[in-house]
């Protein structure tokens, strides 16, 4: 497909950077896990108002653990979206029982559905898109689908983006089918060039489903190292290995202040550019996460006792 002919403004930040990186993290979400939630008292200590918060299913999580927790987190006011992982799902049955539980109890509207992290399906499912063939997300207010700035090794071994692009051009194709909204929630990143070039490529090609790019939140370096690599983070891991080298930095812990300032510049001067969003994974503590992006322009939290 021949690539569409734009001009794209230079990124260097504003002078109202601070500005733009406000405006950049407005609604942003937030992923959390069962035993990570178990940690916060509650939620509306910390988060802003309607923040989207995600609920990621890890294989041997007890669907039971999941439904708790978002009924947990929607009591306290928040819009939950549950993880749908197809190979952890062992069949239509299961699917339809995980959906009623999570409709039932805690009134779920909102899905992330992804291939899962594991190797070998554990039943009938291997992909998002087969999920969203059994047409048992009708009638949910919003579907979002995994997206990888940086290219996934599960889908193209190979190193190219051929396959991972078809399955974007069959969801986007989807899209124009269901009245739910659509996005994508990407990987995170630790550079924002890369992110900005595949956003781009996406446009050139037609896809036009918004992207909520994954941004990973506070943390010590050693941490963030540990899961990129365990997640499959591409050629943007080298920024966390270079900050390693500087012995100046290796004890101090990582802040995405640099990647959210580039990207929330480039937004401001490409209006159309397809991020929609921010989606933390606060993989040095909810709560850490949530401080920061208080700190660097996002909403404050509105306390329990006040809401």
């Amino acid at each position: 497909m021949a690539l569409l002919n734009f001009r794209r403004k230079e990124t260097a930040a504003p002078s109202g950077a601070n500005t733009a990186v406000e405006a950049f993290l407005d609604g942003y979400s937030i992923e959390v896990m069962p035993r990570t939630a178990e940690k916060i008292e509650n939620f509306r200590d910390l988060l802003p108002k309607g923040t989207r918060v995600y609920i990621a299913h890890i294989d041997g999580t007890p669907i039971e653990d999941m439904v708790a927790t978002a009924s947990r987190i929607a009591a306290e006011g928040f819009p939950v979206m549950p993880h749908f992982p197809a190979r952890i799902i062992k069949d239509k049955a299961t699917l339809a029982d995980w959906i009623a539980r999570y409709r039932g109890e805690a009134d779920v509207r909102q899905a992330l559905l992804l291939g899962g992290g594991i190797d070998t399906p554990h039943g009938d499912f291997h992909c998002s898109m087969q999920l969203m063939e059994t047409g048992l997300f009708d009638g949910f207010d919003r579907l979002h689908v995994a997206g990888h700035p940086e290219g996934n090794k599960d889908i193209d071994p190979d190193g190219s983006d051929r396959n991972v692009m078809e399955a974007l051009r069959w969801k986007q194709e989807f899209s124009k089918r269901t009245d739910a909204k659509m996005a994508m929630a990407t990987q995170f990143c630790f550079d924002a060039k890369p992110v900005i070039k595949w956003v781009e490529r996406l446009q050139a090609e037609g896809i036009d489903m918004p992207v909520h790019i994954g941004v990973a939140g506070p943390a010590k370096l050693q941490t963030l190292i540990k899961f990129a690599i365990a997640c499959g983070v591409g050629p943007s891991l080298k920024v966390l290995q270079k900050r390693a080298m500087d012995v100046t930095k290796l004890l101090l812990p990582y802040e995405p202040n640099d990647v959210v300032a580039e990207l929330a510049a480039h937004k401001a001067a490409n209006p159309g550019f397809g991020i929609e969003s921010v989606h933390f994974f606060p993989l040095g503590g909810i709560k850490t996460n949530a401080t920061w992006a208080i700190e660097n322009g996002g909403a404050s939290a509105t306390p329990a006792a006040q809401s």
